[in-house]
């Protein structure tokens, strides 16, 4: 079986050879340090920085790692802003730091050289004024957001390797994005109309370019959402609110997607992630993802004993033991065949891969990995 196979064997529980050793890429300050150290070449960590997923810098750091692919292998339509806005600095602080807009049309404070998550103060999207005029005819459909260059390229299911995903895009994690969370919550109380109105244009260009997408006749193995939704403590947006604005959005596309073969939907949202978790499942949405660790212990054993064999999930490998030893990395291994007896499951690291992890620790989990699994 190609690992393409043994993978959807697997999500689909049913009976496989091997289990694949999937990752989720790197910081780029990991790269970085890996090659200052000579583990990797300056040019492939200079690929990975520029490219990405996928590139060739990726695909290699994989190899010398013992990594079979990396799970976020999709090819997906441009679904943000478009155009983006300029990047903009408003203002110098007397410590360095700076106001900037964003692409998104975000106020945030940064600091440059560190490497954090801005600080959101404030945001371009202050009005229904401001929507109609900056924002609404920047999310328009059009032809030119989707590749098609690249999937005529795609090879046909028989004769992959790795499995190919549909990136759906965002059906609220990029309206974060534009609003910083504050004002997310804030835009709720203050105009539910421009709310509503907001999701539905958001949503319905993912479900257009989906569409699109399909039509052309390119087969895909499974779909993949991102959303980061949700923190340690749980969702960023209330789930009723979720569940009537969004919800419906989620099964649309899902029927859509089972139209053409797809049963696999995978979704990529960080943090505790269990009170939107239902209302996923209800709507199609059957694989979580990066399934984070955290300091809230997330793994998919209390899912799949609540909601069985609906839910699959790829992901939930704490990362951390990667700065740790190796009787770390044997701990974590021994817990992660635990759970990959519950099927339908494939473990990886519960993110990108971050720059306290040893090069060497980081092969000793996929040699591990590979011969315990």
């Amino acid at each position: 079986m190609t690992l393409r196979e043994n993978v959807l064997a697997i999500l689909r529980y049913q009976p496989y050879e091997r289990m694949p050793i999937v990752a989720f890429g790197f910081w780029a300050e990991t790269v970085q340090k890996w090659a200052d150290e000579g583990h990797i070449t300056q040019e492939e960590a200079d690929d990975y920085i520029r490219f990405g997923d996928n590139g060739k810098g990726d695909k290699s750091i994989m190899e010398k790692l013992g990594f079979d692919f990396n799970w976020n292998s999709c090819i997906g339509a441009w679904v943000q802003l478009s155009p983006m806005f300029d990047v903009e600095v408003r203002e110098v602080l007397a410590d360095g730091s700076q106001i900037i807009r964003d692409s998104m049309g975000l106020i945030c404070k940064v600091k440059p050289g560190t490497v954090s998550i801005p600080s959101e103060i404030g945001t371009s999207l202050t009005d229904r004024e401001a929507w109609e005029k900056d924002y609404l005819p920047k999310l328009q459909m059009r032809t030119d957001r989707i590749p098609y260059d690249v999937l005529k390229s795609l090879p046909a299911p028989e004769d992959r390797e790795i499995p190919i995903g549909l990136h759906l895009g965002s059906l609220i994690g990029n309206m974060r994005n534009m609003l910083g969370v504050e004002e997310l919550s804030y835009l709720y109380a203050d105009d539910e109309e421009l709310y509503e109105e907001i999701i539905n244009t958001m949503c319905g260009l993912c479900y257009d370019c989906a569409k699109a997408i399909l039509e052309t006749g390119v087969k895909f193995d499974y779909a993949h959402y991102w959303e980061d939704i949700c923190y340690k403590n749980g969702p960023l947006v209330s789930p009723g609110v979720f569940e009537e604005l969004v919800g419906p959005w989620y099964r649309k596309i899902s029927d859509l997607l089972a139209e053409y073969g797809v049963d696999i939907i995978s979704l990529d949202c960080d943090g505790c992630i269990d009170a939107l978790l239902p209302i996923w499942l209800e709507n199609g949405v059957n694989t979580m993802f990066p399934i984070e660790v955290g300091t809230w212990g997330a793994n998919i054993a209390p899912w799949r004993e609540k909601y069985g064999k609906q839910v699959r999930g790829v992901g939930g490998m704490n990362k951390t033991v990667f700065a740790r030893d190796k009787a770390a990395v044997d701990e974590e291994v021994e817990r992660l065949k635990k759970l990959v007896e519950l099927g339908g499951y494939i473990p990886c690291p519960d993110h990108r891969i971050a720059p306290d992890a040893e090069f060497e620790l980081v092969q000793y989990y996929c040699q591990r990995m590979r011969e315990c699994l």
